[in-house]
């Protein structure tokens, strides 16, 4: 078994609710176990034996199936959450700016975004590997930030979610104790 985080991209914003109780109930008719969800802000720590290919695969169905909702997830192993935290350059918060990660299903994406990320003028942002950039925007202000506009443009929107980074470190220490 297997510990993973996966990440939904636009749950509970835009018109998609769905309850954390209820995606949890979802998830028990599904091959993991241990499922936690948390923030309710689409975070899910779970075991399962399936490899990562097939945990988003499963829960992709499972979101479809229960919800009609056609989900976009990432699903990295709990291992991975870790050293993606270890490898961020950027402190969680400061009184002037709030880190994020920026992480993908497709690292083709990933890349495409990161290339025109690194173009923006004043961009704060590290590529920490195939599935994951750390970014910086000013505190107040994140939703204005250029790098912000810019991942949520429709093609980069079906392979990336965003993460605050205090929201990962959670994530990661739930990850690590199941």
């Amino acid at each position: 078994m297997n510990s993973y985080a996966v990440f939904l991209r636009g749950i509970n914003v835009g018109g998609i609710n769905i309850k954390m109780a209820d995606l949890k109930d979802a998830l028990e008719s599904r091959p993991f176990t241990g499922a936690k969800t948390l923030l309710a802000s689409g975070n899910v720590v779970l075991s399962s034996g399936l490899d990562a290919a097939g945990v988003k695969k499963e829960f992709e169905a499972c979101l479809r199936e229960t919800f009609g909702y056609d989900a976009w997830v990432v699903v990295l192993t709990a291992g991975r959450v870790a050293e993606l935290v270890a490898a961020c350059p950027y402190p969680a918060d400061d009184a002037s700016t709030h880190t994020y990660l920026t992480l993908a299903s497709d690292p083709d994406v990933l890349s495409a975004l990161h290339g025109a990320g690194s173009a923006l003028d004043g961009a704060e942002l590290t590529r920490l590997g195939p599935e994951a950039i750390a970014w910086r925007a000013p505190a107040g202000g994140t939703l204005d930030s250029p790098f912000s506009k810019l991942s949520s443009k429709p093609r980069y929107k079906a392979a990336t979610t965003t993460r605050n980074l205090r929201t990962v470190l959670k994530v990661r220490d739930a990850a690590t104790r199941l």
